[in-house]
């Protein structure tokens, strides 16, 4: 999840619903035991939201003894999405008042337990919010890239729902008549990019999708269902596309392209997947690539400048305009006015963007914006001059090693990615950041053994004193970086790989027995 979007203050709620959602039968609380710690890092006096205080499980109690719903945030300090919602979404305030009918909860993702928390509510990506039921049942997943406005009103619908949204997913599939119009909004407004294949498997996304959207009542729910499944397609692996009508994909994405209402609804899957639908759906060089691209061009263009739209989400848009541009021209020199209006748009997001979290948020597109553009030394002065003023710094000089790396530059990108490790916050960050310096070591030094040697060590060294180290995006980042690992270890490096090797396997020894990290840490390099 890259951008978030954001719209100015529309009023909201006409009529304050909070009616307490019903409990639903045969679905359980989630377990009380191994509780851990929610660490909540925005203050209630910064934001007026009474974020909850303790143990989740506790939070939970509380939701059910007061018959509130539980509203979960997961997120993280660096996180540029996350800080763009702080930004809007937090700040509003309808949502402050409506955040009193819920119990709010914040797990920041470096908390002691966070981790191990994300493997039992099924979480990843930063940010995930994620709406419970009074008994414990996950209503919905929540949007975190519409506009804020939007996410207030789904927001509102989840509050009401009468189902869950996996039911209420199942009654669509089916083609039942008795779906109201809410409850599909609520269907196609939801979270897909953090579902983590708890409504679909992955690989079933875009066919579930395409169905769900044939038994919409014609309207915007339909047409975006219908967008949301164009972007699963895109992402699909080969053998699942098979048999895919092309034609009639590109019908439906140009017709969200040509209606500014429809485009502006959808603004967040057109800022996100356009050049990968625009790559996917035609073929290059083809009149019916030409047509996708200048309509993709025109209403990115668009957005890019609509001031309903959150700072961040217009450079969102704009950053997407280029790489369609990049589509017909991958490695060429971009239109003077396209690269014009990308300079000047970057310049006054920087100039007038001084709230500490939007400014993560914002710098962030801008320097992307600068970077696709091609426009690497604009992107680097902008980046260098917000390590100052940034309260997570080691997220920006992943964009500079990432600028360096752009240019062959070995030494340069290797400094910057080190830097970042060594000025990250937070264990599952520091994992992130120290795994991100190794895997760049493997690939663009992978003769330098001594210092891939010292630096997974190092990694390994904060395991050991990390509690719950083992679950959830850490096992993800270790696992690949296990495999990079193996790779190396048969370019003549047995040795230090072994030695690797050791060090891990008495962490996992130490682990308790029936301990579950324990085989998941055994399994990262035995394979090799």
């Amino acid at each position: 999840m890259h951008t978030i979007h954001h719209v100015a203050l529309i009023s909201l709620f006409t009529a304050l619903a909070a009616t307490p959602l019903a409990a639903h039968a045969g679905e359980q609380p989630p377990s009380a035991s191994n509780s851990h710690t929610a660490q909540p890092a925005l203050s209630t006096s910064a934001d007026g939201i009474a974020w909850f205080d303790g143990d989740v499980d506790a939070a939970f109690a509380q939701a059910k003894a007061q018959h509130k719903p539980l509203f979960l945030y997961w997120g993280a300090a660096w996180c540029p999405p996350c800080n763009q919602v702080k930004a809007t979404i937090f700040k509003r305030q309808d949502f402050i008042a409506r955040s009193r009918f819920f119990v709010p909860v914040h797990i920041d993702g470096d908390s002691q337990g966070a981790q191990k928390l994300a493997t039992r509510f099924k979480i990843r990506g930063y940010p995930t919010t994620i709406l419970f039921d009074p008994d414990g049942a996950e209503i919905t997943r929540l949007p975190g890239e519409v506009d804020s406005a939007r996410y207030l009103k789904i927001l509102a619908l989840g509050m009401n729902a009468a189902h869950p949204v996996k039911e209420t997913l199942q009654a669509g599939l089916a083609g039942k008549p008795a779906l109201s119009n809410d409850e599909w909004r609520l269907l196609s407004f939801y979270s897909w990019d953090t579902d983590e294949q708890q409504l679909v498997a992955q690989s079933e996304r875009a066919a579930t999708l395409t169905r769900l959207a044939s038994h919409a009542p014609a309207g915007e729910a339909a047409l975006r269902l219908k967008l949301s499944a164009l972007v699963a397609l895109a992402a699909s692996a080969p053998e699942e596309t098979a048999g895919t009508d092309n034609a009639m994909a590109a019908s439906t994405l140009q017709s969200v392209l040509s209606d500014a209402a429809q485009a502006r609804l959808n603004a967040d899957l057109l800022s996100n997947y356009s050049a990968k639908m625009v790559g996917f759906f035609s073929a290059p060089g083809s009149a019916l690539r030409k047509r996708l691209q200048a309509s993709s061009e025109r209403a990115l263009a668009r957005l890019a400048i609509d001031r309903t739209l959150s700072t961040t989400d217009q450079l969102a848009a704009r950053d997407a305009q280029i790489a369609v541009a990049r589509l017909s021209a991958p490695n060429g020199q971009l239109a003077p006015d396209l690269l014009s209006a990308a300079q000047a748009q970057v310049a006054a997001a920087s100039l007038h963007t001084t709230d500490v979290y939007e400014r993560q948020s914002v710098i962030s597109a801008a320097g992307d914006v600068l970077t696709d553009a091609g426009l690497l030394d604009q992107s680097d002065q902008l980046l260098t001059a917000e390590l100052k003023r940034s309260h997570s710094p080691y997220y920006f000089m992943l964009g500079l090693a990432a600028n360096a790396k752009k240019r062959h530059d070995t030494a340069t990108a290797l400094h910057w990615y080190q830097a970042a490790y060594a000025d990250a916050k937070g264990p599952a960050t520091r994992l992130q950041w120290g795994t991100t310096y190794l895997n760049n070591l493997l690939e663009l030094a992978p003769d330098d053994e001594k210092r891939i040697e010292q630096v997974a060590s190092a990694v390994f060294g904060e395991l050991a004193q990390t509690p719950d180290a083992f679950y959830e995006r850490n096992r993800l980042r270790l696992e690949a970086t296990a495999h990079k690992l193996a790779s190396w270890k048969g370019q003549r490096h047995e040795a230090a790989f072994a030695r690797l090797s050791t060090q891990l396997n008495g962490i996992c020894t130490k682990l308790p027995a029936g301990d579950a990290q324990r085989p998941t840490c055994l399994a990262l390099l035995a394979s090799a």
